[in-house]
């Protein structure tokens, strides 16, 4: 499990480092389309479309990252009130229905990606096709997926200890 982990660690690196040129991209528009607008009166044609798909990678590439780096919300009021005997049980069924619910995320996004033009799946202005979008997303969820699964399952081998992924104070 460790290499499995390790190898995740990587992925989302490379999340990272696609979300980090999204985020240049989206920086170096954002500059361009405020010069143009208020400085040369001359908005640019189309330019919402390409901010919408850089942020759409970048949010694709924050899940990503975020799950390795337990950077999503969570409370954890059963600990304090039942302790780790019941969180043993809770673990599990949390991480079964988020894997299932990521899993059918995922799933669903490759679904609506493969449709493409046929469904209208373009930008307003310049017609640009959602399908890869689409695609980042649903690899981002996916990758969530196995995360979470890696989890339960390291959970489950800890079932009698402490479980080393379990959210702490």
């Amino acid at each position: 499990m460790k290499r499995i982990e390790h190898l995740l660690g990587r992925v989302a690196g490379l999340f990272a480092v696609v979300g980090g040129g999204a985020l240049l991209v989206l920086a170096g528009v954002t500059g361009i389309a405020v010069f143009y607008r208020y400085i040369l009166r001359n908005p640019i044609f189309g330019i919402e479309d390409v901010t919408t798909m850089a942020l759409t990678v970048l949010v694709a590439a924050s899940i990503a990252w975020a799950a390795v780096n337990k950077g999503h919300v969570s409370v954890n009021i059963i600990t304090s009130v039942f302790g780790r005997s019941v969180t043993r049980i809770t673990d599990v069924v949390a991480r079964l229905v988020s894997f299932a619910m990521l899993g059918f995320a995922s799933y669903a996004l490759f679904v609506k990606g493969s449709c493409g033009m046929p469904c209208g799946a373009m930008t307003s202005n310049l017609g640009i096709i959602h399908t890869p979008f689409y695609y980042v997303l649903a690899a981002a969820m996916a990758f969530y997926a196995a995360f979470v699964l890696s989890h339960l399952i390291i959970g489950v081998q800890h079932w009698h200890g402490a479980d080393p992924n379990e959210v702490t104070d």
